[in-house]
């Protein structure tokens, strides 16, 4: 069996891929139960966040596995496998474990170093357990990943490289102000009461806001919430005014009314659809402002700024039917000021040239760069340009003249009022509120562009150096205990040759006291334990190295060692393991108590 994941993030797909391929918990919970149904998947992990979609799995066939896993993808994502095909990676054995440390040390994160995806292998991890789709390979990579990505946090300086999702993004609705300084004595709606929506209330807390609401369709949670904020935030007072930090929950129905007192709105939740539409944030500023602010600007009252009103255009005058030179317009009709374009159609010469004459015309002197043809004389004039404009003259009645556009100027935006940070997948935020005056919207897409540029730190390398290590000691121990049940088969087959020669001995020995039995029973063991020590030692260090897996097969087949003896003692090791886990969680669980 071999580790496989099939997945897709941030960096293989554009947002609205991921918006749309972004799996709930039911979906999650179907995907997990179909991966280890199907044929090449024993054991099967989910790993979904905000920018990326995981499915790790140990299967016996790469092709058939990468296929199985692929079409189940799309199946439970609802985006059709030619679509979402090209934005998929696939990881096989070694690199899928080097992919999977990189995550957890947030090497793969959309902000570098975060070490909120932590949490969220463990919660995958946690949810496969409970499902019994995640084994032995399961549950040594994940807790694995939770180490190794530890050990990186520890050792390292990564943290200086970037920070978590709701820190960056608050960073980006600042633009460049210290967020300290921005959110004090703002107004602060949570929308969700999950890991990420506390993650958010907390530093909002800590940042000195005056108010944090929290909206949730689950009463307890927003609640439960509320008392968390209040017992670490709620009595501290802020610097300077003396004020406190209040927090309250409300129901989700609340959240237009508080739209209007908001001044920040964090939106982190499960749903499928749309939170908060662009009309209800219009309303929100609305409300808050007293005036739309699309009308204090000049602009169509009702309309989203960027979109362009119903046109206002004047009629041309009717195409003549005039003869003269067969010129299919009527250039009596041509009112003043028509183009410079218009006007060498109709002479049917360029506007360049045109542009020419009408300098000469006013008296300046030609410029030879732009239209000055060679052999013209020494004034700048040329007796066939001079001769073509004439007769421009006399068939449109008048000089043609050089004009230039008038510069349009864009009124500039207001500053918002209203900041929004969507940290949803898919997204809870109608994206068509980047477009709202009044507004600044920053969601996941905004923080894939802006963490693009983001500066790497130097202890980037050293985490890569640890990745690297931890990989290799992760191979070899996976290939040592691969060999394991071998060598236990084969040492279990030797004591039973040295049992079978002792009855033989005691049968053709019947008088042999029993001083001497052990003593001779003693002697064999020992020659058959120094016969076999130096192979097997020798066959763990060969098996834990790059390539060593076929070295269980051969010492299965140079001792014909039953393959069903194998298999029983890697049943019985696997529910040995059961039983000291299930034990110990009963030991936790006596020593917490009754909740």
């Amino acid at each position: 069996m071999s580790l496989l994941v099939v997945g897709l993030s941030h960096r293989s797909a554009p947002v609205s891929v991921l918006d749309r391929a972004s799996l709930s918990l039911d979906a999650q919970t179907k995907l997990l139960q179909d991966a280890v149904a199907a044929e090449p998947a024993t054991e099967a992990a989910v790993l979904a966040t905000c920018n990326r979609i995981e499915l790790y799995a140990d299967v016996d066939k790469f092709h058939a596995g990468v296929a199985e896993l692929s079409t189940l993808l799309a199946q439970h994502s609802g985006v059709g496998l030619e679509e979402l095909t090209p934005h998929l990676y696939v990881h096989y054995e070694d690199r899928a474990v080097h992919h999977m440390f990189s995550v957890a040390c947030g090497l793969d994160s959309m902000v570098v170093g975060e070490g909120q995806i932590l949490g969220q292998i463990k919660d995958s991890l946690a949810r496969a357990q409970g499902l019994h789709t995640a084994g032995r390979l399961m549950n040594d990579l994940f807790q694995q990943s939770l180490r190794v990505g530890k050990r990186a946090h520890s050792e390292t300086g990564i943290d200086r490289a970037g920070q978590s999702l709701v820190t960056f993004g608050l960073e980006q609705l600042a633009l460049g102000t210290p967020v300290a300084a921005w959110a004090r004595g703002k107004k602060a709606l949570i929308i969700g009461a999950g890991s990420m929506s506390s993650l958010a209330a907390a530093t909002l807390a800590r940042a000195g806001v005056s108010e944090i609401v929290i909206a949730n369709r689950t009463a307890d949670r927003a609640e439960r919430l509320v008392t968390l904020l209040t017992e670490q935030y709620g009595q501290r007072p802020t610097e300077g005014d003396g004020t406190e930090v209040l927090a309250r929950a409300v129901p989700m129905g609340s959240v237009p009314s508080e739209l209007t007192r908001a001044d920040v709105v964090v939106s982190c939740t499960g749903a499928t659809g749309l939170v908060l539409t662009a009309g209800a944030i219009a309303a929100g500023v609305e409300g808050r402002v007293g005036a739309q602010p699309e009308t204090a600007r000049g602009e169509v009252p009702g309309t989203v700024r960027g979109e362009v009103p119903e046109a206002r255009t004047a009629s041309l005058p009717p195409v003549g039917t005039g003869t003269d030179e067969d010129c299919p317009l009527d250039l009596t009709s041509v009112p003043p000021g028509f183009s410079v374009m218009g006007e060498a159609a109709v002479a049917g010469m360029d506007a360049a040239t045109l542009e020419q004459h009408a300098t000469w015309a006013a008296g300046s002197a030609v410029d030879r760069r732009r239209g000055g043809r060679r052999g013209a004389d020494a004034e700048g004039t040329d007796p066939e340009l001079i001769g073509a404009l004439a007769a421009t003259a006399a068939s449109a009645g008048r000089i043609p003249e050089r004009r230039r556009p008038e510069p349009v100027a864009e009124p500039p935006r207001p500053e918002p009022v209203l900041h929004l940070l969507d940290l949803a997948m898919p997204r809870d935020i109608d994206a068509a509120a980047h477009r709202l005056a009044g507004v600044r919207l920053v969601d996941i897409e905004t923080l894939a562009e802006a963490s693009a540029d983001a500066p790497m730190a130097a202890d980037v390398d050293q985490v890569r150096r640890i990745v690297s290590d931890e990989v290799a000691a992760f191979g070899a121990a996976q290939r040592a205990a691969h060999i394991t049940p071998t060598v236990v088969a084969l040492r279990t087959m030797a004591a039973d040759v040295v049992a079978g020669e002792i009855a033989r001995l005691e049968g053709r020995l019947p008088g042999l006291d029993d001083k001497h039995r052990a003593e001779i029973t003693q002697t064999v063991r020992r020659v058959v334990d120094k016969l076999l020590h130096a192979p097997t030692v020798r066959v763990k260090q060969l098996a834990a190295e790059p390539g060593g897996a076929g070295y269980a097969d051969a010492l299965r087949t140079l001792f014909d060692l039953d393959p069903e003896t194998v298999a029983s003692v890697s049943r019985a090791e696997e529910s040995n393991e059961k039983n000291a886990k299930n034990a110990t969680i009963a030991n936790i669980a006596e020593n917490r108590g009754p909740a």
